[in-house]
C-alpha cells in the first residue's frame, strides 16, 4: 500500500481537497479524503505543498508509431498505397523502445490515444495505452481497438492525387469514403442474413430435420469486419478535419452512417462551434505549439479550445505528436491564457480525454475505484515552472525525480 499525504489534490471531478490523502492497494485508488487513517505498514509519500492530479491524458497523438529519434526505419503511421486501410492495427506498429516513452513519464503524462496518420481516408484501428514501455506491448494496452481513424481535407487528396488515383479532390474524398461505408453495410448485411440462416438451420436440426442444409458463411473480408465494427457503433470513428467546411462534411457522413464519432484537430471549430455543440460532437483540440504548415491551418488560434468549451463542446486537447507529447500540460496552460477556464483545461487532459477515448471507468480522475495513475506536481501542472516530482501508473511509483 502507498499513502500520499499532506497534498492539495485536484480530483477533477470531485472538487478540490486541501491537505488530502490518498490511500493506493492493488493497483487502485482505495481510499480519498482528508480524514483518512493511513496504515501503519503503507509506504508513505508527503505531498506537502505539491499539486495531486491524475495522470494526464493524451487524446490523440502518435507516439510509438513515428517513432522518435529514428526516421524513415520506423515511420509506420501511414500505408500509404490504399486509401481505404481499415484492417490495420495500431497494436502491430506500436515501438516499446521507443525513446519518447521515458520522456513522457517524466512529464506525467500516464495515458496515450495513439495510432495511424491521416493520409488515408480510413487509416486504420488506433490503440489507448499506458505510457510506462513494457517489451510486450499487449501489456501497455488500456483499450484496443480504442477508434477507426478517418481523415478528409488536404492530407488524402494530396497522397493519392500525386498518385494519379482518387482521390485528388474534396469531392473524391467524401465519395470514396461513403463508397467503402456503403460496401461496409452491404458486408454487414450478408452477416446478418449468414446469422439469420445458421439460427434457422440450427432450429431445424435440432426439432430432427435430417434435409436441413448448413448455409455457406460469407467470404471473409478484413477491411469489412473492421468497418462493421464502426457501423454498429462499437468502434468511434476518429475523422481528422482541420477547415470548417471538412467539419461539416465529416458531420454530414457521419449523421448519414449513424456513426459514433468525434472530430480530430478542429482547427476551425470556433468558426462552428454553436453546430458542435449542438449536436453533442466532442472534439480533441489541437495541436497549438507550431507553425501553419498548409493552408487548411492557417486559421489555426490559441483561442479555440476556449470558444468550444464556452459554447458547451465537450474538448480534449492534444498535442498530435510523438516525443512532445510531453507538453501536453503547456498545451493547455496556453489554453487558459487565451480564455479557456482552468478547470476546463485540466478536464481536457484528465477526465474529457478520458470519456472521448472510452475509458473514463479506468482513469481520468481521483476516484475510489480507479487505476492508481497520479502526478505529484511541484505546483499546479499549468505553472511553467512545474515538474511532476513522482509519476505513479497502476499504483506503482515508474518514475521519482529525488
Amino acid at each position: 500500500m502507498i499513502a500520499i499525504t499532506n497534498a492539495r489534490i485536484l480530483t477533477i471531478t470531485q472538487g478540490i481537497l486541501e491537505n488530502g490523502t490518498i490511500l493506493i492497494e492493488n493497483g487502485k485508488i482505495a481510499a480519498i479524503g482528508s480524514s483518512i487513517l493511513v496504515p501503519a505498514d503503507a509506504e508513505v509519500l508527503d505531498a506537502a505543498g505539491k499539486t495531486v492530479t491524475p495522470g494526464l491524458i493524451d487524446a490523440h497523438c502518435h507516439t510509438g508509431i513515428f517513432a522518435d529519434g529514428i526516421g524513415w526505419d520506423h515511420e509506420d503511421g501511414n500505408e500509404a498505397t490504399d486509401p481505404i486501410t481499415p484492417h490495420l492495427r495500431a497494436l502491430d506498429a506500436l515501438h516499446p523502445d521507443d525513446m519518447a516513452w521515458p520522456e513522457l513519464v517524466e512529464a506525467g503524462v500516464t495515458t496515450v490515444l495513439t495510432g495511424p496518420g491521416s493520409a488515408n481516408l480510413i487509416g486504420g484501428q488506433w490503440i489507448c495505452v499506458k505510457t510506462q514501455p513494457k517489451p510486450n506491448v499487449a501489456d501497455m494496452v488500456l483499450l484496443d481497438p480504442a477508434g477507426m481513424k478517418m481523415a478528409l481535407g488536404e492530407n488524402p487528396k494530396r497522397v493519392y492525387g500525386s498518385q494519379k488515383k482518387m482521390p485528388s479532390t474534396r469531392m473524391g474524398n467524401a465519395a470514396v469514403l461513403r463508397s467503402a461505408l456503403i460496401e461496409g453495410q452491404n458486408y454487414q448485411k450478408k452477416l446478418e442474413k449468414y446469422a439469420a440462416d445458421m439460427a434457422d438451420y440450427e432450429k431445424k436440426t435440432s426439432a430432427g430435420d435430417e434435409d436441413a442444409k448448413e448455409p455457406t458463411p460469407p467470404e471473409r473480408n478484413l477491411k469489412m469486419e473492421a468497418l462493421v465494427k464502426v457501423l454498429r457503433r462499437e468502434m468511434k470513428a476518429r475523422i481528422h478535419c482541420h477547415r470548417a467546411d471538412d467539419i461539416m462534411t465529416a458531420i454530414r457522413i457521419a449523421e448519414e452512417f449513424n456513426l459514433d464519432f468525434t472530430i480530430e484537430h478542429a482547427t476551425e471549430g470556433y468558426k462552428i462551434a454553436h453546430i458542435l455543440a449542438e449536436k453533442n460532437v466532442p472534439v480533441t483540440v489541437g495541436p497549438a505549439l507550431m507553425s501553419r504548415p498548409k493552408y487548411e491551418m492557417r486559421g489555426m488560434h490559441p483561442k479555440n479550445p476556449g470558444i468550444l468549451a464556452n459554447a458547451g463542446v465537450k474538448v480534449a486537447i492534444q498535442t498530435d505528436e510523438m516525443s512532445a507529447v510531453k507538453f501536453l500540460a503547456i498545451n493547455a496552460a496556453l489554453a487558459v491564457r487565451e480564455g479557456m477556464p482552468e478547470d476546463e483545461a485540466l478536464k481536457a487532459i484528465t477526465v474529457n480525454a478520458a470519456e472521448i477515448i472510452g475509458v473514463a471507468d479506468r482513469i481520468g480522475s481521483l476516484e475510489v475505484g480507479k487505476d492508481a495513475d497520479i502526478v505529484i506536481f511541484s505546483g499546479h501542472p499549468f505553472d511553467y515552472k512545474s515538474v511532476a516530482e513522482t509519476v505513479i501508473i497502476d499504483g506503482a511509483v515508474v518514475y521519482s525525480r529525488a
